[in-house]
């Protein structure tokens, strides 16, 4: 076989029939390049998933309570009260390997300013939750223990993420 001779008649196909060729490599482009774009999104959602797990830490443990049924109608987890105060105190005060506690109710609403609004979602926490998510506070101080022992109405306002 001369491989002069079947680049020569390879060249005067695609000559006689341009249309054709181009756009057969016109669908060979834009397939190779949607496999390309595919796999960059691949990657890029899988860093942004190993970012956020390795943010969260490697080491938290997050205890919520289960869903129930009352009255053959199945409950939503977050309007269950299985978890008390005095949980949350009996895990910080009888377990000896964990650095950091915190008790967690969150809620969602609208933020209302004068004629302007947005939805938001407010937290309510202990000051070992910034330890815990490993979240700083840029601007002002977040409530002490003094504070919010009596249970004073105190607030952080800001962005976790």
């Amino acid at each position: 076989m001369n491989y002069t001779n079947l680049l020569k008649i390879a060249l005067r196909a695609i000559a006689a029939n341009k249309t054709r060729s181009f756009l057969t490599a016109l669908g060979i482009i834009i397939g190779i390049a949607s496999v390309i774009t595919m796999l960059a999104v691949g990657q890029g959602t899988k860093q942004s998933i190993q970012a956020n797990i390795a943010e969260m830490g490697s080491n938290m443990i997050m205890i919520s309570p289960g869903a129930d049924r009352r009255g053959g109608v199945r409950q939503e987890a977050s309007s269950m009260e299985t978890l008390k105060l005095t949980d949350y105190e009996t895990i910080k005060d009888e377990c000896k390997y964990i650095k950091a506690v915190s008790p967690m109710v969150s809620s969602s609403g609208q933020f209302i300013y004068g004629n302007e609004n947005t939805p938001s979602t407010i937290y309510g926490v202990n000051q070992d939750y910034l330890e815990i998510r490993q979240i700083s506070v840029a601007d002002g101080e977040v409530f002490t223990d003094s504070e919010e022992r009596p249970a004073r109405k105190y607030a952080s306002l800001g962005r976790l993420w």
